[in-house]
């Protein structure tokens, strides 16, 4: 890396309001996201004959990595499944933002709320994209922080992700809609924190007959599934298209930037959190991933 990564790492955390684990939060809560897009279509997939019978509805839900990802995974589920598809993520978040209960204490409305959406748009799915907000930035979490209390931030996770859960049943009445829990890329500051969340994703899923898409191993190393790095080697289809294999001469793709080691936007930072401009081999990595997870799972 050509900058001190420390550096960075607090940056990333200060200036988005994401998801990591900095001394201190940002002064400010991170804009709102913009309003749930309209459902719409799109044409046929690009591979004939690997879409379900049906379009599948999807509503994703999540944090900074969910903003910034938005629109490359509405494309590829639009493009590969045909899938209406509808997007509110916020930055910053984390599980209890988006139980309903919370709306004082959460950056997430009340008309956004993961219950409130799955009653209005009636999804077969619903992708939930948590880093784990670990450092107490969202109200709702009561203080709660991996750095002060790993047991109780564990417990209380837990605890958020059965509710999640349960509203999300009870909001689909008699129709409930799939889970899929997006498991987390490598973090290199608390390591084992992302081992212990994606685990815990695991465990809700099985327990609830949910998926879990394990977005996360496509941004690690091979035989590495923990080990942080800043690129990886290209894939064939990275080495197809163009932009993608951002580093050709080394056989390397770009996953963050210099200033950023959590999130998978090639752009610079702006003040207010937005999906991200360019082409990003990391966020499609994990939009593939999800895609794939949901077209197994709509056959």
């Amino acid at each position: 890396m050509r900058k001190p990564w420390v550096v960075g790492v607090l940056l990333a955390g200060m200036l988005l309001g994401g998801c990591g684990d900095p001394a201190s939060a940002p002064e400010e809560p991170a804009p709102a996201a913009p309003r749930a897009s309209t459902t719409t279509h799109q044409r046929a997939p690009a591979s004939p004959g690997s879409a379900p019978r049906e379009a599948p509805t999807v509503l994703y839900l999540g944090d900074s990595l969910a903003m910034e990802g938005q629109k490359v995974l509405g494309q590829e589920l639009r493009r590969d499944l045909r899938a209406k598809y509808t997007a509110a993520p916020y930055s910053g978040t984390t599980l209890c933002d988006y139980l309903e209960g919370t709306a004082d204490r959460s950056l997430v409305p009340a008309a956004d709320k993961a219950a409130a959406l799955v009653r209005r748009l009636r999804p077969d799915f619903v992708v939930l994209q948590f880093w784990g907000n670990s450092w107490g930035y969202t109200p709702c979490m009561d203080g709660i922080t991996h750095g002060k209390s790993p047991a109780r931030y564990f417990s209380r996770y837990a605890a958020d992700a059965l509710r999640l859960t349960e509203q999300i049943a009870a909001a689909g009445d008699g129709s409930r809609p799939r889970i899929v829990w997006v498991s987390q890329g490598p973090d290199p500051i608390t390591p084992d924190r992302v081992r212990r969340v994606n685990a815990l994703y695991e465990r809700r899923a099985a327990a609830s007959g949910d998926l879990v898409a394990d977005a996360g191993k496509a941004v690690s190393p091979a035989g590495g599934r923990y080990t942080w790095t800043q690129s990886l080697p290209c894939t064939a289809y990275e080495r197809a298209h163009g932009g993608l294999c951002t580093q050709p001469g080394r056989d390397r793709t770009a996953l963050h930037r210099d200033d950023d080691y959590l999130h998978f936007c090639l752009a610079p930072t702006t003040s207010r959190p937005k999906p991200c401009p360019v082409r990003s081999p990391g966020i499609l990595r994990l939009a593939r991933e999800v895609t794939k997870t949901i077209r197994q799972a709509a056959r």
